[in-house]
């Protein structure tokens, strides 16, 4: 199918600059970006004395790998402001990530960090295709989840239209497709195949829509998924990758004409790819844990940022920056369910909570159709044991939805209804989706 390729005057210098001007340029942010640190988060301070590294120690890109990692925990530890390393006031925007019940991932933006995030979201609208005039349908999540507002404010600064639909309500999608006639949608690609079983389900043809590119993200999907989705839409799918603690979507994007594995933009996040297991650096092509060390950040700067997917670097194409492969799994036990993230322990902290339930449970992880579900299997105490079941469901459900915003459905058994696993780890989750 067609494609819009870009025209070399399109590009920014950057993105065709040599590996020469791109490392030192790099070099340049990341001292800075170490000092920044170490000077305004306590947390960096302690973490780089305990390591006995100073940011003067970082002479070159490689020694970067002296320094201390961070993860969600350190976040969590420093809830809400404390990882700020610029005082509050000077913060213009707050999201948050799913976390710990009450307690999520908070990342704050200054002025310029919000200018910054809508520049890279529209630069990677255009390795998409993208350009000025376009109509974006923006079906993304709005709120404190990063999707809309980081697609929205990138595709506004391209200066293209915006729709801002958000998630849900997928008749009105379908209906403001129609309408509008966008010529690009963002949202995730589970939901794109959602919506075209809408337009059939409709007696209308998906490949009939308006609609010639979609940038879809926030939930790993295969080459499989891909060509469903090209097949049932007539469009060109393109992959987008982010998450709210390096800055939100836009770290990286696929461009259209080569379709080859998200290009990640490395003037402003430096990737390593890590052995899980021992921390140790792995060269590019290995397979590892994708860590970003952010280069440009004001508000919220993370140093070697433990993102827990497994993937590999891959060296530049259509740009002259490294891909990033496709996302072959992770390194912990976060389930990503349609663009939320869940842990099992957040689960296993309201059940616990929950004096009726024995403390025993389970997550069915299930694919109808074209969405996953989750089941929370959970049972009484004996004490219980005659208590009202279906209620005690009811309620769980309810904490589930309010503080973690995932839908599940609950089932409640009898006492020891759960099985136990009398040798090694308790068996939390059973993933029945097909591979």
């Amino acid at each position: 199918m067609p494609v819009k390729k870009p025209l070399p005057g399109e590009l920014e210098p950057i993105e065709r600059a040599s590996r020469d001007e791109l490392q030192a340029l790099q070099l340049k942010r990341l001292r800075a970006t170490l000092q920044h640190a170490y000077d305004n988060v306590p947390h960096y301070r302690r973490a780089f004395d305990a390591k006995g590294v100073r940011p003067a120690d970082c002479k070159s890109l490689a020694d970067l790998a002296n320094f201390p990692f961070t993860g969600k925990g350190d976040l969590r530890a420093n809830y809400p402001f404390g990882m700020f390393a610029v005082p509050r006031e000077q913060v213009v925007r707050i999201h948050a990530s799913s976390g710990t019940t009450g307690k999520p991932t908070v990342v704050g933006y200054t002025k310029n960090d919000i200018d910054t995030w809508a520049h890279l979201a529209a630069r990677s609208i255009r390795a998409a295709g993208g350009r000025a005039g376009d109509i974006v349908h923006v079906g993304y999540g709005y709120g404190l989840f990063t999707g809309g507002l980081g697609a929205h404010y990138g595709a506004e600064r391209l200066g293209c239209t915006v729709v801002p639909m958000g998630g849900g309500q997928t008749e009105k999608q379908v209906q403001l497709i129609e309408d509008f006639r966008p010529d690009i949608i963002m949202c995730t690609p589970s939901y794109m195949q959602v919506i075209c079983e809408e337009f059939r389900r409709q007696r209308k043809d998906p490949r009939e829509m308006s609609v010639s590119i979609g940038i879809f993200g926030a939930e790993p999907w295969t080459e499989q998924m891909r060509r469903d989705i090209e097949q049932s839409a007539g469009i060109d799918a393109v992959d987008i990758y982010g998450l709210s603690e390096v800055m939100g979507p836009g770290v990286a994007n696929e461009c259209i004409e080569s379709k080859d594995g998200p290009v990640i933009w490395e003037d402003h996040f430096y990737p390593e790819i890590i052995d899980p297991e021992t921390g140790a650096v792995l060269p590019d092509g290995e397979e590892g844990e994708l860590v970003f060390t952010t280069l440009t950040k004001e508000a919220l700067p993370v140093i070697r940022y433990r993102t827990r997917d497994l993937t590999r670097l891959l060296p530049p194409t259509a740009r002259s920056m490294r891909r990033m492969g496709k996302i072959v799994g992770r390194s912990d036990d976060m389930l990503i369910i349609r663009g939320v993230n869940l842990f099992p322990t957040q689960i296993e902290e309201l059940v616990l909570s929950q004096p009726e339930l024995s403390g025993q449970y389970q997550l069915v992880v299930t694919r109808e159709g074209l969405l996953d579900e989750v089941e929370v299997l959970a049972e009484v105490a004996p004490a219980h044991a005659g208590a009202d079941r279906a209620a005690i469901g009811r309620d769980l459900q309810h904490r589930i939805k309010t503080l973690i915003g995932v839908s599940t459905r609950v089932s409640v058994g009898l006492p020891e209804s759960i099985e136990r696993t009398l040798v090694g780890k308790a068996r939390r989750v059973l993933d029945k989706r097909p591979k």
